[in-house]
């Protein structure tokens, strides 16, 4: 063989290699081009998992009742029955008075409570004047106002906690919930109402009401994943057999976690990564993580 021969072969079968190789491999090349075509995506299987609702309001202690006794006859007060702050009981005598109608001397606790003010000794009532202030702190009513947009999360029953500005922590359950809005505020009026013996929770102190509503099932999500549509809507995109899917959520309660949302299935493939990028309908790979 001489030497041109072997150069020509030399040449002659790799070119006759490669033409091959396209013939078998143009459908794969096809493939894998068209592949190239289609968009990939990050997504995540998220499942929905029961969880816990809290609202939380800005509430304010107050007492069961407070009432300005007053005396029922003229006269000067030569005794008092207690101090300022101290608790009395029922019928206990709070101002005797020196009077003529003897019947009359003595203006009576109407029921047990803390003496918020009265009159010192020496001093002159006319009829009908005030003698003593008393308030009655048990039970404690705690009191919150309730957006409307929330009035149907809550009912009466459901566990409250109850963290008090001066440090306190109290735990009890919604009392009362009510039927009609406040014409200036449009929210609703909610109360907690516990039991108070030593008095310890005061009188118009704030705290902070954590209501905690009925179970449901709900995704953890991030914040970032969320998207408008071409309507305004608030929601997330999902890939179902390959094809975009967008899905309208509604926030429950933004944690330091995450956002938990629902009106989503159980079980979606979220998009995490390039839902920005894609339309609903569209074809795409998908990279679970």
């Amino acid at each position: 063989m001489t030497k041109n021969i072997r150069v020509s072969l030399y040449i002659l079968i790799p070119i006759i290699f490669w033409m091959l190789s396209g013939f078998f491999f143009t459908e794969e090349k096809d493939e894998i081009i068209e592949n190239k075509k289609l968009f990939t995506v990050s997504t995540f299987v998220s499942n929905a998992i029961s969880f816990q609702p809290l609202i939380k309001l800005k509430a304010t202690t107050e007492s069961e009742a407070r009432v300005n006794v007053q005396a029922k006859t003229s006269g000067e007060v030569v005794k008092i029955g207690a101090k300022q702050g101290q608790f009395v009981e029922k019928d206990s005598v709070l101002c005797s008075l020196g009077v003529v109608e003897l019947n009359r001397t003595e203006v009576k606790a109407p029921f047990s409570g803390y003496l918020e003010q009265i009159v010192k000794p020496g001093n002159f009532l006319q009829r009908g004047q005030l003698c003593a202030t008393i308030i009655q702190l048990d039970p404690i009513t705690f009191i919150a106002e309730l957006p409307e947009f929330k009035i149907n999360k809550v009912r009466v029953g459901q566990k409250v906690i109850l963290n008090l500005v001066t440090g306190e922590t109290v735990y009890g359950e919604l009392t009362f919930v009510s039927k009609s809005a406040s014409p200036m505020t449009r929210t609703f009026k909610v109360e907690s109402q516990v039991i108070n013996t030593d008095g310890i929770i005061r009188d118009g102190i704030t705290s902070e009401m954590t209501i905690q509503t009925d179970e449901i099932f709900a995704h953890k999500i991030s914040p970032s994943i969320l998207l408008l549509d071409d309507d305004g809507r608030l929601g997330i995109r999902s890939v179902m057999s390959s094809i975009v899917q967008f899905h309208e959520v509604e926030i429950i309660e933004d944690s330091e976690e995450g956002l938990w949302v629902k009106g989503i299935p159980d079980n979606l493939e979220i998009i995490i990564q390039g839902q920005g990028f894609v339309e609903n309908g569209q074809e795409v790979l998908t990279n679970t993580l």
